[in-house]
Order: structure tokens, then C-alpha cells, then sequence
């Protein structure tokens, strides 16, 4: 699922939760749930995670 890449992807590039959240401008107990699979992420969060990371959509999601 997506959550796991978003922790590698985060993990990769150095990043704790909290910096992420800031990025994307929530709490980080908020990007958390996104990471654990517990809240669906939504859209405009995705696009900006993909511009930070600099990876497409699809592959955050794991769709080739």
C-alpha cells in the first residue's frame, strides 16, 4: 500500500514526521495516521508529497 512508501520515501530523503506535517501544514500526529494507513491522504497532500520528493503520483501510490 502507499503508506508504507510514504515512509520509505520519507526515510530516504532524511525527513522526520513533524517536518513533512509542517510542510504540508498539519499536525504531525495527522501525517502519521496517513503513514500507518489509518486516514486516507488526500489529494492535494499527495500531489505536494510528490513535488517534495520528486516522484510522480503513482508511484507514491505503487502503480506503474
Amino acid at each position: 500500500m502507499y503508506f508504507k512508501r510514504l515512509r520509505d520515501l520519507r526515510e530516504d530523503h532524511d525527513m522526520k514526521q513533524s517536518e513533512v506535517a509542517k510542510y504540508l501544514g498539519i499536525q504531525q500526529t495527522v501525517y502519521s495516521r496517513y503513514e500507518r494507513g489509518f486516514q486516507s491522504i488526500p489529494v492535494e497532500h499527495l500531489i505536494k508529497l510528490a513535488d517534495l520528493y520528486k516522484v510522480s503520483t503513482d508511484y507514491i501510490l505503487g502503480r506503474k
